[in-house]
């Protein structure tokens, strides 16, 4: 079985895809042989999965052996609703047999598989299992990337204690986007004076790989 790393975030568009990519190269850049799912893209129109064909693209670049995969490995499970897995499927039950199935197909061709997941850890799948079930059912730490705007402190907390409340062993990486420069300012100075490691994508992309490779 490959090195399991899923990929979560306190909310939706915080950064999961972004995050996933720069950690595959990062990854490929050192050596390993590197793969990459997501279990579950919403707003799909046409079959295109923009998420999912953004990391095939990349992975197709990286790891030759991923040369005869398709998008449908990589995003085996789309809804065109742009909505929580639960509301865009209706309830519908997931699909772990066919999820297993994919994970295992790309785990053949990859020391280290970066699941990604869809929106934040308390988003409901479908009637019995919400994002942060899949982590633990699927035998993998965790990412969770978190943002750097005000406000980053309360959410980046909730899901570290949701993440604890289950046991499940995790690494806290900030995606610092344009218009966070009052993040050193106003978030940060917590953080560091608490006792929480402050690794951010853009910057510490190195120290985020190694310290995940080895949870």
């Amino acid at each position: 079985m490959a090195k399991r790393i899923f990929i979560t975030a306190t909310n939706t568009d915080i950064g999961k895809t972004y995050t996933t990519n720069k950690l595959l190269r990062e990854y490929a850049a050192n050596g390993v042989r590197v793969g990459a799912i997501k279990l579950i893209e919403t707003g799909v129109v046409d079959n295109k999965a923009p998420d999912g064909m953004e990391l095939l693209a990349t992975l197709k670049e990286l790891n030759p052996e991923f040369k005869d995969i398709i998008l449908e490995d990589i995003v085996p499970i789309t809804y065109e609703l742009a909505a929580a897995p639960y509301v865009a499927s209706r309830a519908t039950p997931l699909d772990f047999t066919l999820l297993q199935e994919k994970i295992e197909k790309l785990e053949e061709l990859c020391d280290v598989l970066l699941i990604e997941g869809a929106g934040g850890l308390l988003v409901p799948v479908d009637g019995s299992f919400m994002m942060i079930d899949l982590i633990l059912f699927f035998q993998a730490s965790a990412l969770l990337v978190t943002h750097c705007s005000l406000g980053c402190i309360n959410d980046t907390l909730l899901s570290l204690q949701a993440l604890k409340n289950r046991n499940i062993p995790a690494v806290v990486a900030f995606n610092c986007r344009g218009g966070d420069e009052n993040f050193e300012t106003l978030s940060e100075p917590f953080f560091l004076n608490t006792g929480y490691d402050v690794m951010k994508v853009d910057k510490d992309i190195d120290t985020i790989c190694d310290v995940l490779y080895n949870l």
